[in-house]
C-alpha cells in the first residue's frame, strides 16, 4: 500500500476507509491532497477485496472545510479553469467510481468539502455537521462540479439559496432537503457508515457497478459540456478585483470591502 500524507486509507475487506487527513488544516484541499486521493482510489479499484469505500476526514471539527485558500491567491484566469478542471476531474471520477463510496461528514463540510460529499453515493452526517458553498465570499463560484450536484440533490432554489447567500446549514436541514441520507450522533457516525458499507459490500458486484452507472447515465447526458461551462465561469472570477479582494479578506482574517 502507498504511503500518503494527506490523506490515510485504511483496507478491512470487504470495506475500506479513506481519511482526508489535514485536520491541522480542517482537511482543507491542495493540490496533493487531490493527487493522493486520486492514487487511493486507484488502489481501491485495484483490490477486488475490497467492495465499499467510506470517505471521511480527520479528527472531529471538520470533515473537509473546503479548498485551501492560499492556493487560490496566485490564480488568474488561466491557471484557475486548470484548477477547477482537475478537481471536477477527481470528483467526477469519484462520483462514476464503480464501487459504493459513502460519505461520513463529521464536521464542516464547506465548498470544496460540500461538493466532495455530493460527489459520494451515499452521505451520512454527525449531529454536528455544517454544509455550505461560501465561495460567493470570496468572490467565486463553486468550481468541483458543485453547481451541478447540489441543484441536482436539492433542487435548483435551494442550491442557489446555499450558492448566493453563502450561508451553512446544519445536519437537520441538510437531511431535510435531501442532501444527506442519515443524520447519527457523531460517535456512531464511523460505525453506521461502516455497517451501511458492509450491507452494500454484500450484494452482487456487478449488479452493484450496473446500478451506479444506470442512475448516473440517466442524469450524465450534458455532465462534460456543464463542467466545462463551471469551470469557465469559475475561473472568470479570477478576472475582477473582487476576487483578490475576497480571497486576501479570508487569508487576513478581515471582512472583505467588495466594490
Amino acid at each position: 500500500m502507498s504511503e500518503f500524507t494527506t490523506v490515510d486509507l485504511r483496507v478491512h475487506a470487504p470495506t475500506a476507509t479513506l481519511t482526508i487527513d489535514r485536520a491541522e488544516k480542517l482537511n482543507a484541499l491542495n493540490a496533493k491532497t487531490l493527487e493522493e486521493l486520486n492514487a487511493a482510489l486507484d488502489e481501491v479499484e485495484r483490490d477486488d477485496a475490497v467492495r465499499a469505500l467510506v470517505v471521511t476526514g480527520a479528527g472531529e471539527k471538520a470533515f473537509v472545510a473546503g479548498a485551501d485558500i492560499a492556493e487560490l491567491r496566485d490564480n488568474d484566469v488561466t491557471t484557475a479553469r486548470a484548477f477547477a478542471e482537475r478537481g471536477q476531474k477527481t470528483f467526477a471520477r469519484l462520483e462514476r467510481f464503480p464501487k459504493p463510496i459513502i460519505a461520513a461528514v463529521n464536521g464542516y463540510a464547506l465548498g470544496g468539502g460540500c461538493e466532495l460529499a455530493s460527489a459520494c453515493h451515499i452521505r451520512y452526517a454527525s449531529e454536528t455537521a455544517r454544509f455550505g458553498q461560501p465561495e460567493i465570499k470570496l468572490g467565486v463560484i463553486p468550481g468541483y462540479g458543485g453547481t451541478r450536484r447540489l441543484a441536482r440533490l436539492v433542487g435548483k432554489g435551494r442550491a442557489l439559496e446555499m450558492m448566493l447567500s453563502g450561508e451553512t446549514i446544519d445536519a437537520e436541514e441538510a437531511l431535510r432537503i435531501g442532501l444527506v441520507n442519515r443524520v447519527v450522533p457523531l460517535a456512531e457516525l464511523a460505525e453506521e457508515a461502516e455497517k451501511a458499507a458492509r450491507l452494500f459490500a454484500s450484494k452482487p458486484k456487478h449488479a452493484l457497478e450496473f446500478a451506479i452507472s444506470a442512475v448516473n447515465a440517466a442524469e450524465d447526458a450534458d455532465l462534460d459540456e456543464a463542467y466545462k461551462k463551471e469551470a469557465s465561469f469559475f475561473a472568470m472570477c479570477f478576472g475582477y478585483p473582487d476576487c483578490e479582494e475576497g480571497i486576501a479578506a479570508f487569508l487576513e482574517k478581515r471582512s472583505p470591502n467588495f466594490e
